[in-house]
């Protein structure tokens, strides 16, 4: 009966730090004997995460309890963060989202089992509604930034920008670098830095020769 956290951010410009002490400062105070935090810096669009992998393939038994700040750090794709969810439900793991009260209370302990159902009820529309708030957020971003694109391609700016690289120059050289010492395989980089095959190896190229900064 382990208690895990979990914790994602998006890129490496944005800090995993805040997440992790809001998980540890809820254990402390409520006496949960937290194991360990687990941590990825990926897009919240799919599961197919590292971290989250080994979490949720390897590490987490029945009984466990994972732990998350709120449920965007999850998952932004409903239907996908609903999935998952049932999916550690069926192996026994109890999820609690900080953000959401009523994932907090242990159900199993409750004696009035009409009071258990409806809590369970109140629950699960709650992670539908947050769900459905993620998932239109990102929609709403991607909106935006296909409109500024074609703002910009109106302008007849696109061509002198171009579409922006997703990996730095940092980014990239610290995560090639593990690839390098076969601490990762390629395509875990390219999850990584979600980049392309194509990509990878023309920025691998040009880390390499050390001719072109990437931007």
């Amino acid at each position: 009966m382990a208690v895990y956290g979990y914790h994602r951010v998006s890129t490496r410009e944005q800090h995993l730090e805040r997440g992790i002490q809001e998980i540890k400062q809820y254990c402390a105070e409520h006496k949960l004997p937290l194991t360990n935090i687990f941590t990825d810096q990926q897009t919240g669009k799919n599961f197919d995460r590292p971290r989250y992998l080994v979490l949720t393939q390897d590490v987490l038994r029945a009984k466990d309890t994972l732990i998350i700040t709120e449920l965007d750090r999850l998952g932004r794709n409903k239907a996908d963060t609903m999935r998952q969810i049932q999916m550690l439900r069926d192996k026994g793991i109890r999820i609690m989202v900080l953000e959401l009260p009523t994932t907090l209370i242990d159900i199993t302990a409750m004696d009035n089992k009409m009071a258990a159902m409806m809590m369970e009820t109140i629950n699960n529309l709650m992670l539908e509604l947050y769900a459905s708030m993620a998932q239109a957020e990102i929609e709403k971003k991607e909106k935006r930034q296909r409109e500024g694109i074609e703002q910009m391609k109106r302008r007849g700016e696109w061509d002198r920008y171009g579409r922006p690289r997703k990996a730095t120059a940092d980014d990239f050289g610290d995560v090639y670098e593990m690839v390098l010492n076969k601490k990762i395989r390629p395509v875990d980089a390219m999850r990584k830095l979600e980049i392309s095959k194509a990509t990878y190896y023309r920025y691998a190229k040009e880390y390499a020769a050390k001719k072109v900064k990437i931007y």
